[in-house]
């Protein structure tokens, strides 16, 4: 089978929860013996064209436009799909399978896809169906109402708004053939906004990728500092909308009963990473915090070994965190938020804590338990590594949605 996987972001270029998630599928396809191709997309002309990368054929288009267009043109970015057009006619795919392309490829090469494959399966990975930012409206964070209207996202947009952009969203929708939510909330929200009929497959994972060699963990733990440190990680892009602020707050309480904790930062040391730093300094933990900076994806796996908890503490709607996937995988208790779809791995009590981020306090209580309980984490640790080989394992997933293909292959 010829299976094409569209996505604006891909490795090596981009190492985004998205990317990352289609590129780990469609390894999982070329694994089980299909032919695989992948088209994404790159700001700068020269980097532009076909190449290979671990098996997988990939098409870069660059594309590059101002933000102010971006409602308009992530509807039908027309030089884009024209390259895409020529490049599904030459591929000639049976299933395209669309992942994010709500940035450049645009929606529009979903009714392309349709024209040419012999069908078209869309995934949502988060909200950007129907919403013009992260869904973080004081109805969703008081009620958990995932309801959003035309005044959410004129406040989202302001004046680059596209009154008619979710309209045409769900027209171009209605070409695939299949509708996937990666998290029983993510389906939830896209039902309660008018994307209705998604149905749910999680994302998988490959646990192998995850297992640390303890000689290299040793040196990585003395690289940054961390022997005999309780180590806290809370990894990812830093926003205020991931949790930044609730975070330091928890830390101050957490390092008055622990001195030494450690609150391990894995991300790029950006303008939010500043203010992180002014604000620990001002509530005296600014020693407690430590920035690895960027992180090659290979050595990902040694900061969940050096961990004893991770946090995921955001305060907007987080469809699915690979990062509590990851994190499990590693045998490591999470302390996971309420918002999204973190509760659909985790298992309260059992391989690590669902949390309000914005109760830092409560949250703070939660990390002092399994930081002052090596049973517990050791337990955590076991079930969530167990929960995710039975749960989540990419094997599974991968043929599970080859199943579907095949199918929807028959009936068209």
């Amino acid at each position: 089978m010829r299976i094409l996987f569209l996505s604006d972001d891909f490795p090596p270029q981009s190492f985004g929860g998205a990317g990352i998630s289609t590129y780990e599928l469609a390894l999982g396809m070329k694994k089980a013996g299909q032919e695989v191709f992948v088209i994404t997309t790159c700001r700068k002309k020269e980097e532009a064209g076909e190449y290979e990368y671990n098996g997988l054929r990939i098409f870069k288009i660059a594309s590059d436009y101002s933000s102010k267009w971006r409602w308009y043109v992530s509807l039908y970015n027309i030089p884009v799909v024209h390259q895409v057009e020529l490049l599904m006619k030459k591929i000639q795919p049976d299933v395209v399978h669309v992942n994010n392309v709500h940035l450049y490829l645009s929606y529009h090469s979903i009714k392309v896809a349709k024209r040419i494959a012999k069908a078209v399966v869309w995934t949502a990975r988060d909200v950007m169906a129907f919403n013009f930012a992260k869904l973080q409206t004081k109805r969703y964070l008081d009620h958990f109402d995932y309801r959003t209207n035309w005044r959410d996202h004129l406040h989202q947009a302001k004046k680059r708004w596209n009154p008619f952009r979710n309209f045409f969203i769900k027209i171009y929708l209605g070409y695939a053939d299949k509708l996937y939510a990666v998290s029983n909330a993510l389906a939830k929200a896209l039902a309660q906004n008018g994307i209705k009929g998604a149905e749910v497959m999680h994302t998988g994972i490959d646990l192998d990728l995850w297992q640390a060699d303890e000689a290299l963990t040793i040196k990585f733990r003395e690289k940054y500092n961390l022997t005999n440190k309780k180590v806290i990680l809370f990894g990812g892009r830093l926003s205020e909308a991931k949790g930044g602020k609730e975070t330091l707050e928890a830390m101050a309480k957490i390092v008055k009963s622990i001195p030494d904790a450690i609150l391990l930062v894995v991300s790029k040391v950006d303008g939010y990473a500043d203010h992180m730093k002014e604000k620990a300094g001002k509530l005296g933990i600014g020693d407690n915090l430590v920035f690895t900076g960027w992180i090659e994806r290979d050595e990902i796996k040694y900061t969940y070994a050096c961990a004893d908890v991770v946090l995921v503490p955001s305060i907007c709607f987080d469809a699915f965190p690979r990062i509590v996937l990851e994190a499990m995988a590693a045998g490591r208790p999470v302390i996971g938020t309420c918002y999204g779809g973190a509760q659909e791995i985790i298992v309260d009590g059992v391989t690590g804590y669902v949390v309000n981020p914005l109760n830092f306090k409560e949250m703070a209580e939660k990390i002092l338990v399994i930081l002052g309980d090596r049973h517990k984490k050791e337990s955590f640790g076991k079930a969530g590594y167990e929960r995710v080989k039975s749960n989540f394992n990419s094997d599974k997933k991968v043929k599970s949605i080859l199943t579907c293909y095949h199918d929807l292959i028959v009936l068209n």
